[in-house]
């Protein structure tokens, strides 16, 4: 494949790659700081360092590494981009739009979504090259990568009935206010807390712990799970829904990428045969993620 020319690599068969959409619901992320206001939708992004589209912003993702499912490349991609760990991880689409590379080498892209609760996003930090952003008000990104998340963030609120769907976004456990942010951030629009109260309560899916939290200056709020009455949402694909990838997989992810630093060359490629290539690997902080449209 290093060889090949551009016109020569058009005509190639597709490769098969990853992408992650990661949406989370944190203010602490707002570039003011604070917390007023309408709730938001977050999403990290990483920079692309090499052509097509040098300095444009793209989803977490590469190629797909031998040896690994979907899921764990998927997996493996939020994981050496963002640091996170996510409980949940869903596969949303496939593009395979043959222009979709610019004239390089054609990918196929099946890409996942990922929905993540506050304690899960506990001592992530921004690395070089990602950085978090405000879901409405995106920088222009690279390859149809705003394609896919428009259509990522429509599929979120088309499910957003589903109580399960946004319980996701706050974690295991959350009292009614913290739901309704989820609810406003993902509708973009304000909605009566009173009213969705009654409304939550009603469904038969929220149960009361019996613990209870203080929120501000509001006397202490109850605490709530989810408990679901039939499967209408969605599961994970890899176990127990909530709990993310077993410690087996775990260690196999991580042994792969130990594996994968030790044959880098210099030039931090894993193969330094694609040096010529205009979709060769993407450096994000000081793992590789691949650079061709995902």
């Amino acid at each position: 494949m290093g060889c090949a020319n551009v016109s020569e690599r058009r005509f190639q068969p597709p490769e098969v790659g990853t992408s992650v959409v990661i949406l989370s619901l944190d203010p602490a992320r707002r570039p003011d700081g604070g917390e007023s206001g309408l709730n938001r939708l977050w999403m990290p992004l990483v920079r692309r360092t090499r052509q097509p589209f040098h300095g444009l912003w793209a989803l977490p993702g590469g190629s797909l590494r031998a040896g690994l499912s979907l899921e764990e490349d998927a997996y493996l991609a939020v994981e050496s981009t963002t640091s996170l760990h996510p409980r949940y991880m869903e596969q949303l689409y496939a593009f395979g739009d043959p222009n979709r590379s610019r004239g390089g080498l054609p990918m196929v892209s099946i890409v996942y979504w990922s929905l993540v609760g506050r304690r899960e996003l506990e001592g992530c930090e921004e690395r070089e090259n990602v950085r978090w952003f405000d879901a409405g008000a995106l920088p222009e990104l690279a390859f149809d990568h705003r394609m896919i998340v428009d259509y990522a963030l429509s599929r979120l609120r088309s499910k957003i009935e589903y109580p399960d769907i946004a319980t996701k976004l706050v974690g295991p456990t959350f009292t009614l206010r913290q739901l309704h942010r989820v609810y406003e951030a993902v509708t973009s629009t304000s909605m009566d807390l009173a009213n969705f109260r009654r409304k939550m309560l009603s469904c038969g899916e929220l149960e009361d712990t019996g613990d209870k939290i203080s929120e501000g200056r509001q006397r202490p709020a109850t605490l709530y799970r989810y408990v679901p009455r039939s499967s209408s949402g969605m599961t994970l694909p890899w176990g127990a829904a909530g709990s993310g990838l077993s410690a087996e997989r775990m260690d196999r992810l991580h042994r792969h990428m130990e594996e994968e630093k030790k044959g880098r060359d210099g030039s931090g490629n894993v193969d330094g045969s694609r040096d010529d290539d205009a979709l060769s690997p993407l450096m994000t902080s000081h793992r590789v993620m691949e650079s061709r449209p995902r």
